[in-house]
Parts: structure tokens; C-alpha cells; sequence
């Protein structure tokens, strides 16, 4: 879709908007900064964050650098998120700024890397698709982990690969 219409509106958040070309950069910035650091193929990246336009960025961005992301959702318990986190082997962790306090003393071991910080780290990163061949991911290579709601004792991680996405796309006739 960039390449087709690069100024089109691709996420719009109140008033607050990126177009496909703008999308594109910010994520590739962000996914050659995940790349520098270990993400790629079946890497677990944890994500909380509310719905914005740094959620779109940052769930491109690890995609794009190759890893799995981790949804997890800042409503729920501290202990739940920490325990995901832990269960999940998340290598690095995204998150926005204001959230950050949920994750206090993880940081040790476990990078967290605040979206939408006023300068952030991957500012200066190059801007360029990364180049699939170098990243390797196959149909076979996680997409996403999401956890079932655990109402039976611990949520249990679901790994979903690529292949079963693009299954429920062609399947869907999307």
C-alpha cells in the first residue's frame, strides 16, 4: 500500500494521523533498532500499549524486524503482565512512556523501549525497508503470541506462525 499510495491516510488517532509513507518509515526506524537489538525470527517482543498510532508503529516494527509480538493489555494486573512477560521470554519490551511504572524494576533484565518518546533511541536509525532475506522469516516463524484468559488457573501463551494468518486471509477472501 505505500508503494501505491504513499500520502494516503494509513492511521488516524483524534487528531493525530500518519500516511502509509510516514507509517513505513517509523516502523522500519524502530524494526532496524529491534534488530541491533536480537530481535528476529521467533524473537518474543511484548507490547502495552494503549490504542494509537505508536501501537500501529510498534506491532509493524517488530513484524517487520522479524519477532513475534506480545500483546498485553495495561488493564490487567501487574502480576498477570509480569508473569506473561516471564512465560513468554520477551527479549525486549515496548511500551509508552506513561506506562512504564507498571513495569518498575524489569528493566534489569528486560530492555524496555518507551514509543513516542520526545527523542527516541531508534531516531537516527536508517528509514529503509529491512531486507527480508537478511531477517529469514518463513511461514513457519511465529507472528504473535496471545495468552487465553486463564480463568482456569494461568493464562497459557497461543503461538500463532505467519503460515496460520495467511490461511485465515486467503481462506476469508480478504
Amino acid at each position: 500500500q505505500v508503494v501505491r499510495t504513499p500520502q494516503a491516510m494509513a492511521v488516524v488517532d483524534g487528531d493525530r494521523q500518519l500516511c502509509y509513507e510516514e507509517l513505513n518509515w517509523r516502523a522500519n526506524q524502530l524494526a532496524h533498532y529491534l534488530r541491533k537489538m536480537g530481535v528476529g525470527p521467533d524473537a518474543h517482543v511484548g507490547i502495552c500499549v494503549e490504542r494509537s498510532l505508536e501501537m500501529v508503529v510498534g506491532l509493524l516494527a517488530i513484524l517487520k524486524a522479524g519477532g513475534a509480538y506480545v500483546p498485553l493489555d495495561s488493564a490487567y494486573p501487574v502480576e498477570r503482565l509480569r508473569w506473561m512477560l516471564e512465560d513468554s521470554g520477551a527479549t525486549v519490551l515496548l511500551t509508552q512512556e506513561h506506562l512504564q511504572g507498571i513495569f518498575a524494576g524489569l528493566s534489569d533484565a528486560l530492555p524496555v523501549v518507551a514509543l513516542a518518546a520526545a527523542a527516541p533511541a531508534w531516531k537516527d536509525e536508517r528509514d529503509t525497508n529491512p531486507e527480508r532475506d537478511i531477517i529469514g522469516v518463513a511461514a513457519e516463524h511465529l507472528a504473535y503470541v496471545i495468552y487465553t484468559s486463564g480463568s482456569a488457573g494461568l493464562p497459557k501463551g497461543v503461538m500463532v506462525p505467519h503460515r496460520a494468518i495467511n490461511r485465515l486471509v486467503l481462506n476469508n477472501g480478504y
